[in-house]
């Protein structure tokens, strides 16, 4: 049966060549991918809106809940248990593992995605995983359009593409947010923006919008009623807003960056599953709003208009009654989240930070807001615009993309009356942050090890570079024992002017300039004086086969020299790297990259 199946899909891409130009067919597959990432993340929804209704729905508003103290172990013990045994893989940072494959030029993602992170993630967050939905369905619709293009034999370029399209399609499918999704896509995961790319991603993001519309209505997923129109003389008030939401944003990428850390350096699963399980279940058991995704807690932020409906937040806790410990708690609840988040995925649940973000966001923006009019700092600031405004605010600070949370936030409440606003927030958070840090959260991982791809074309182009690509080989090696007149026949086989020396081991001790000999490499009378030992000098710099080519670069940059040698982390000798064949490399690959 696979080998029929293997014919007719050959069959099918021979006809497709002959008869529909390539770049009609990848529209064609946009659509595709639209489809599918739009009902994978209708599914997701779902499995996760069921599991967590089916465990909570008997709850005692008006007093602590104990089972919050079993629910989140249960579900971060199933979810680890099925990565371990059935996936087999490591699933977690969707969105880190997009932009790798983006970055290494290959856009091949793992068949097992299509799945694997819907049904682990709906088990963690149904469960009560303090993370969200939207990483694993990114990554999921990103492996969708990868193994789309692969079925039909599509090259890299387009793989690069149909995995940025399957990211669009997850968001819009999720949030009903197309213009989000097409944003998302360019400015998080730097998809180049060029004819041939906008008009597929347009395709996904509209299919995918569509059709989570058809299915599940046409209303806006948080419902937001503005009772007070935006006010010019407000906007400084919106700035330091703006300025807040960095500041929460730069707290939640350190803490996390910390906590994950400190999960790392324990080996044991089941330790990991007992320390994560424990801060997990002992923080949502003080503060239920922390289970799952935290949106019933958005949607009450949103839409209450008084302190009997915001102090119904503290319903199923230990707080319940203690109106006047609202802004006490909410402030808890920011303060620990982070710790949620890092302790579900920590302790071997699946899930990612779009969700908290977002949740983030809304209590940031409420607390400034509440609390200014409590005290009378700055009187009248309506609680639901700010609490809408900070969600684009920690989103923009956290992601480092202001452009996607002002879209997303507009599309997911129907707040286009606010989009100023949004923007003045959206921006004022990431000028804040990147004050302390250049990368997002999602991107300071492969940032530290030089692999990630940027909207700085010089930069990008350098990290689609490989050092394997770039290393020469035919240099005759020489050692410290042989004399000048062994020295002088490796000269006549080679074609080149510097010869490396190496010891028995094949560690590199310096090298050999042909300009440094040439004067006495004639006078025979002197082939048994000199050996190679006293004609060797110290190279100026060696590049190791790990480094970046943007450390590559640097390295040429600071030394001056045009050809240098490259070791392994063992000083082993595996060959030299010239400016020359790098400057070759670089034309070829921006020739390529900046095709339209």
């Amino acid at each position: 049966m696979e080998k029929i199946n293997i014919g007719i899909i050959q069959r099918f891409i021979i006809w497709r060549e002959n008869e529909i130009q390539e770049k009609h067919f990848i529209l064609m597959l946009s659509f595709l991918v639209g489809l599918f990432t739009a009902f994978a993340a209708l599914i997701l929804k779902y499995l996760i809106h069921f599991i967590q209704n089916f465990l909570t729905d008997n709850f005692d508003s008006t007093e602590a809940n104990y089972l919050y103290l079993v629910y989140p172990v249960v579900g971060i013990f199933l979810a680890g248990l099925f990565v371990r045994n059935i996936v087999k893989d490591d699933i977690s940072h969707g969105v880190t593992k997009i932009l790798y494959a983006i970055s290494r030029r290959q856009g091949r993602i793992k068949r097992h995605n299509i799945w694997s992170s819907t049904i682990a993630s709906a088990i963690t967050i149904g469960f009560g995983g303090s993370v969200g939905a939207e990483a694993p369905i990114v990554l999921t619709g990103s492996a969708i359009g990868s193994n789309l293009g692969s079925l039909f034999k599509m090259e890299q370029r387009t793989l690069m593409l149909l995995v940025g399209c399957g990211a669009a399609g997850a968001i819009s499918g999720i949030f009903k947010a197309p213009i989000a999704g097409l944003v998302f896509t360019i400015e998080v995961l730097m998809i180049d923006l060029t004819m041939s790319s906008l008009l597929p991603l347009l395709i996904t993001s509209v299919t995918a919008a569509t059709v989570s519309y058809v299915v599940t209505g046409q209303e806006a997923m948080f419902k937001f009623h503005m009772d007070q129109p935006f006010l010019l003389e407000r906007i400084p008030y919106v700035i330091l807003l703006g300025i807040f939401c960095g500041l929460v944003s730069l707290y939640f990428t350190r803490a996390m960056n910390v906590v994950e850390n400190f999960y790392a350096r324990f080996k044991g699963v089941y330790s990991k599953l007992v320390l994560g399980g424990v801060m997990l279940s002992i923080l949502i058991f003080l503060f239920p709003p922390l289970y799952g995704e935290g949106y019933d807690t958005i949607e009450l932020l949103l839409n209450g208009i008084s302190n009997m409906e915001w102090d119904t937040v503290m319903n199923n806790s230990l707080f319940y009654g203690y109106g006047n410990l609202l802004l006490v708690y909410l402030l808890l609840i920011v303060l620990f989240k982070v710790f949620a988040s890092a302790a579900t995925n920590g302790g071997g649940g699946c899930g990612g930070i779009f969700a908290p973000s977002l949740f983030l966001g809304c209590i940031a923006g409420f607390i400034f807001s509440h609390f200014s009019n409590e005290l009378g700092i700055f009187p009248g600031l309506p609680e639901k615009n700010f609490a809408l405004m900070g969600m684009a605010g920690v989103m923009s600070g956290v992601m480092h993309a202001p452009l996607t949370g002002v879209f997303l936030i507009a599309e997911l409440t129907g707040g286009y009356d606010l989009f100023l606003p949004l923007m003045i927030v959206a921006v004022s958070s990431y000028l804040t942050i990147i004050v302390f840090e250049p990368h997002s959260i999602y991107s300071m991982r492969l940032a530290k090890k030089g692999e990630l791809l940027t909207h700085h074309k010089d930069k990008a182009v350098l990290t689609l570079m490989k050092m394997e690509n770039v290393v020469e080989k035919d240099f005759v090696t020489v050692h410290p024992e042989m004399d000048l007149g062994e020295l002088v026949k490796a000269i006549s086989t080679s074609h080149r002017n510097v010869f490396p020396v190496t010891d028995k081991n094949g560690v590199l001790l310096g090298i050999v300039l042909l300009d440094d000999i040439r004067n006495i490499m004639f006078r025979q009378e002197l082939y048994h004086r000199f050996t190679v030992n006293k004609l060797m000098t110290s190279v100026p710099a060696r590049l190791f086969d790990t480094d970046s080519m943007e450390q590559v670069m640097k390295t040429f940059d600071d030394t001056k020299a045009w050809n240098l040698p490259v070791v392994d982390r063992d000083s082993r000798y595996l060959g030299f790297v010239s400016k020359s064949k790098i400057f070759n490399s670089y034309r070829q690959v921006l020739v390529h990259f900046s095709e339209d």
